[in-house]
């Protein structure tokens, strides 16, 4: 943890709200359940003058439920997309997180058979990473082609 963090000052900041399971966490249960909380420390890439990046840096630390924190151990997270969206190749919501972050723009994150199938993914994406990244500022789109619809995620 930062210098002067504590799990309390955590919890408030990210509304008492697992970064990776995105469910509640109860503030009074044992950091030693598993469905207690724990702090994630985040390590992100860094900067180099090559252009290729650099060594990981700590990022932000995040409050998670001590099972979420265990099970991810020291990989990248995976942030699910859920089962009830009809969606195609979905992108790896961190990874694309990370990218618009860096360089801004916009990425194809999923298809989908029909424009409310989209419509659908896309209000759940903007829903979720209002939590997973709330200084990103992003919105999404739609757009055809190929005989489905292209869900894209632009930053604003």
């Amino acid at each position: 943890m930062t210098m002067g963090t504590t799990l309390d000052e955590v919890g408030a900041r990210e509304s008492w709200r697992c970064w990776l399971c995105d469910e509640p966490v109860e503030k009074d249960k044992s950091v030693n359940d598993a469905r207690g909380p724990s702090i994630d420390s985040i390590n992100v890439a860094g900067k180099s003058g090559s252009g290729k990046g650099g060594k990981a840096v700590p990022g932000p630390e995040r409050l998670a439920h001590r099972s979420c924190n265990t099970r991810k151990g020291a990989v990248k997270p995976v942030i699910p997309w859920p089962n009830r969206l009809f969606v195609i190749e979905p992108a790896p919501i961190i990874g694309v997180v990370e990218r618009l972050g860096r360089k801004g723009g916009r990425e194809v994150v999923a298809r989908c058979p029909s424009r409310a199938d989209a419509d659908e993914a896309g209000k759940w994406l903007i829903d979720r990473l209002s939590r997973l990244a709330p200084d990103l500022r992003v919105t999404t789109s739609a757009e055809p082609g190929g005989g489905q619809f292209m869900l894209v995620l632009k930053t604003s």
